[in-house]
């Protein structure tokens, strides 16, 4: 199969009025379908259209974010912005014909429940009633992203992207990481009005959108908006309290262990992400660690090795830093021509191998899956997404020693301890937008004061005291989903679970494990989440005992590779 480069894939700014007059005469054949079989048909036409305009706007968004000083590309967001959100209107419009058809019930027969599912919840999310708030939600998401792509950290004389000093938060050295934090919260400092500003816009007018829905607060849209449809904000809390009691323990022990094998007194912020005395380092140069991934993948299986020589034939990687890129990373794909990309900021840091295991693990899942998805809503929700990419992680475990060298396994032992310590993390940033979202009026120093909190419930081994500016309760002012995407980060922590399964099925018969997990990303989008685990094999994040079971396996294994 031929694939198309993805520079070279056309880019053309979708006609709003043309496309709305797509969907008009779509639904008015909708209302007078013979038969199901017309519907469905009517379906797929509709499917089609809305997946090319998903991709023009994919690549008008992700060729912004190469390059935030484009003005070309700036003013098609700024078009997207304000189209989009009408589009959508229209859409709501097709989804409330298409579940009125009288045709409706024999057509469920020859589709997924979950499509149904999809189109009745897509229906509480959005209205014309709140259109102006979703156009002014794209816009400060705009704002705020072009802002931070632009951000730069005075650091021993250099200016550097978040991307770049990323490297030196991380140094074996403590006193460098120190120096590495504090440029971080002096130049968060001098940007506080535009972060604290921009984000309590963001808050307000989500709130607005959710109460002119009927919805109490945002929270229950978010989860909405998130598809979540095998669990809910109960579920949550009582995953969340799993947390706290079997996972903050354990990890707090270990922490203990880390500082007194560094002779620290007192674990601080930058000291977090310290594993061992030397820190390791991939052994390889950017072309170096893409190259060695293409030969990881080609041993792995025929799949992979099938789904890298594709990425490699599309140029399908983008993963220096520059001035004007934008800061994270991520993993996107084009509906129209059915191919992913990976966009990264590589720093020569383990997170640079991550890429290649996290993002192609996104990847990878939607090259085995882009055959049985009918349409982009059903690739399901985000922690089915992470499960993929967290889970590829771990699979890429034997073939540590092509980047790292003699150090594979101080790679192992810090990427463990990372993802492990990472889950409370991570339940902080969603706890901490729930509190945000149900008191919309807090004050900046009031959402600090949340953040201080959380940290100390949940991390109570370390604190930021001493850094610029951070040890206000400022750490979540350069955690991006927080701005970008509400409600995401939750996720991270239920698919991390169920990548720990994962892994302990790879170390008891790796060839089955990868199997299973390969059954289980192509069959995304059809179950819930749930029930995908249930059919994996997989214990259920939500169960009593799973962290349990989880922190034991960690701490015997962290044991032996230590």
């Amino acid at each position: 199969m031929k694939y198309t480069k993805i520079s070279e894939m056309k880019y053309e700014r979708v006609d709003k009025d043309a496309v709305i007059e797509k969907i008009k005469d779509i639904i008015a054949r909708v209302e007078n379908a013979g038969c199901e079989n017309c519907l469905l048909s009517l379906r797929q036409e509709y499917n089609a259209l809305s997946n090319h305009v998903g991709t023009m706007a994919r690549l008008a968004s992700t060729r912004l974010n190469l390059n935030s000083r484009d003005e070309f590309y700036k003013a098609e967001m700024d078009y997207y912005n304000v189209a989009l959100p009408e589009i959508q209107m229209y859409d709501l419009k097709f989804t409330k014909s298409f579940l009125a058809s009288p045709h409706l019930e024999k057509a469920k027969e020859k589709l997924n429940p979950l499509v149904i599912t999809m189109m009745e919840l897509s229906l509480k999310c959005a209205d014309e009633r709140v259109l102006e708030e979703m156009q002014e939600e794209n816009k400060l998401t705009l704002e705020y992203s072009n802002f931070v792509s632009e951000l730069t950290y005075n650091f021993r004389g250099e200016k550097l992207t978040l991307g770049a000093l990323r490297k030196y938060m991380q140094d074996s050295d403590r006193a460098t990481r120190r120096e590495a934090y504090n440029a971080l919260g002096k130049t968060l400092g001098e940007n506080s009005e535009f972060l604290d500003t921009v984000y309590d816009k963001m808050v307000k007018v989500r709130d607005k959108m959710a109460k002119k829905l009927g919805y109490e607060s945002y929270v229950g849209l978010g989860y909405n908006l998130m598809q979540r449809t095998s669990y809910d904000k109960e579920a949550v809390k009582v995953f969340r309290q799993n947390v706290l009691t079997d996972l903050v323990p354990v990890i707090c022990e270990l922490k203990k262990k880390i500082a007194k094998k560094h002779g620290i007194d007192s674990l601080k912020l930058y000291d977090d992400n310290t594993y061992s005395l030397n820190d390791p380092k991939p052994i390889l140069d950017a072309r170096g660690i893409l190259e060695a991934g293409k030969e990881m993948y080609h041993e792995m299986c025929p799949e992979t090795k099938e789904f890298i020589d594709m990425m490699f034939e599309s140029d399908a990687f983008d993963v220096l830093p520059r001035e004007g890129k934008w800061t994270g990373g991520y993993m996107t794909f084009f509906p129209d021509y059915r191919q992913p990309f990976i966009f990264a900021n590589f720093n020569g840091t383990t997170a640079d191998i991550d890429v290649i295991t996290h993002e192609a693990g996104h990847a990878f899942a939607y090259f085995v899956g882009r055959d049985q998805m009918l349409d982009e809503t059903q690739l399901g929700g985000m922690e089915t997404a992470e499960s993929h990419s967290m889970s590829m992680e771990f699979f890429a475990w034997p073939y540590m020693d092509k980047f790292f060298g003699d150090n594979a396994d101080a790679y192992r032992y810090k990427h463990l301890f990372s993802a492990l310590s990472f889950i409370p993390y991570g339940v902080i940033v969603d706890y901490f937008q729930e509190i945000v979202y149900e008191n919309p009026e807090l004050t900046p120093a009031e959402r600090n004061k949340v953040w201080l909190e959380l940290e100390g419930k949940f991390r109570p081994y370390m604190d930021a005291e001493g850094i610029e500016y951070l040890e206000n309760g400022t750490r979540w002012q350069y955690q991006n989903h927080i701005f970008q995407s509400p409600f995401y980060y939750i996720d991270y922590c239920l698919a991390q679970v169920v990548a720990f399964e994962f892994l302990q099925l790879s170390l008891e018969n790796y060839e089955g494990a990868l199997k299973t997990y390969i059954d289980h990303a192509r069959r995304t989008g059809n179950y819930g989440f749930t029930d995908l685990i249930k059919m994996a094999g997989l214990s259920s994040p939500f169960e009593n005992g799973a962290l349990t079971k989880v922190a034991k396996m960690c701490q015997e294994l962290l044991e032996k590779l230590a």
